[in-house]
């Protein structure tokens, strides 16, 4: 995750099996859930005008349920996270 201020509680209560890794700052190209939105907007949402936010919400919406387990792999596979 990275380092902004609401990842970085104290009060975080991590289980024993999982492991927390911090990114560097201003490094979003390391961080998996940026490749999400980058692919949701090339592949469902780019080249298009929006007549407002309704619709906007409602494309944004159609895209992320159309998000499957493979579909989520593929594109948030870091070799570092192995």
């Amino acid at each position: 995750m990275d380092q902004a201020g609401w990842h970085t509680s104290n009060d975080l209560e991590v289980p024993e099996d999982v492991t927390i890794l911090l990114l560097p700052p201003y490094s979003p190209e390391l961080n998996p859930v940026e490749r999400v939105w980058a692919y949701l907007r090339s592949h469902h949402m780019s080249n298009r005008a929006f007549a407002g936010y309704d619709e906007l919400l409602d494309s944004g919406t159609t895209a992320w349920r159309r998000l499957t387990p493979r579909i989520l792999k593929a594109i948030c596979r870091c070799e570092y996270l192995r």
